[in-house]
């Protein structure tokens, strides 16, 4: 019972702080693509899904974005772009890429949003 109260207390003291707004130009861009909607995340976050799956969000902090990708991206955009790239150790083994918030080039963005698209649907043809 002890591990979970701990566990309760660490969840709420977790930085909360984030704009919406800063998500808005990302939003733009990801909600362009077929079936993709509004939603919200973790700790009423702004988010993107195409149908059910995420394609990205805001993180809580409001210092990050989680992109969905493929891993082979994934690495292509850590080398080529690591002043807007990066991934969290939480990240490390799935499809996705942090961006820092207004640290990328629109065309940056479109890419990275394109890959995410791409994996998704190439997942639901299998």
């Amino acid at each position: 019972m002890k591990v979970w109260y701990y566990s309760l207390i660490f969840i709420h003291m977790k930085a909360i702080n984030f704009n919406p707004v800063d998500f808005e130009p990302v939003r733009q861009i990801a909600l362009q693509f077929p079936d993709s909607s509004d939603s919200l995340s973790h700790y009423d976050t702004p988010s993107v899904k195409i149908k059910k799956n995420l394609l990205c969000r805001l993180h809580e902090n409001g210092e990050w974005i989680a992109i969905r990708t493929d891993f082979e991206s994934r690495e292509r955009f850590l080398e080529e772009y690591p002043e807007s790239c990066f991934i969290t150790p939480h990240y490390k083994d799935y499809p996705y890429i942090c961006l820092y918030v207004n640290s990328y080039s629109k065309e940056l963005l479109k890419e990275v949003l394109e890959t995410g698209f791409n994996a998704i649907n190439e997942k639901k043809k299998k």
